[in-house]
């Protein structure tokens, strides 16, 4: 079961405050935990929103509206993620739990989200595209373009 850690952006991630070295060495300790035990699937953290766009599609269609951030902290907006692939929801939870938090930076907040299985984005992007160019060169044979 996969599931995202999604770790909520505060003031101070929005605002590019770098955090201490002890919780950089902290979540440095936490990712190999998850590494050593096989769960981790990767860790990333985000740009500020000041970085980002948003795309807003109208109620009754139209055209997308396009906006620049920096966006309001209390619109729920994420400073980054950890992804694990673990047996269970529990499982997931506890490692959620021993997630580290930058002391001395506000509130601290973790989303946990299971992802829905589909099973082919479980596989290798890589065998996928060879999958489809594949599929590309068979149909020009059947069709006598080759």
């Amino acid at each position: 079961m996969r599931f995202m850690l999604i770790i909520k952006a505060s003031g101070y991630s929005e605002a590019g405050v770098k955090f201490s070295r002890e919780h950089n060495d902290a979540m440095a300790a936490y990712n190999k935990s998850l590494a050593r035990a096989g769960a981790l699937l990767t860790s990333e953290e985000l740009q500020p929103s000041s970085s980002g766009i948003r795309i807003l599609y109208p109620l009754h269609g139209g055209e997308p509206e396009v906006k620049a951030g920096p966006f309001p902290v209390d619109q729920e907006l994420i400073a980054g993620y950890t992804l694990i692939d673990v047996n269970s929801e529990d499982e997931a939870a506890a490692w959620a739990l021993r997630m580290p938090f930058p002391r001395g930076c506000g509130a601290f907040e973790i989303e946990m989200r299971e992802l829905k299985e589909n099973m082919d984005s479980t596989r290798d992007a890589r065998i996928l595209a060879m999958e489809a160019d594949l599929e590309d060169h068979i149909n020009m044979l059947k069709k006598g373009e080759y």
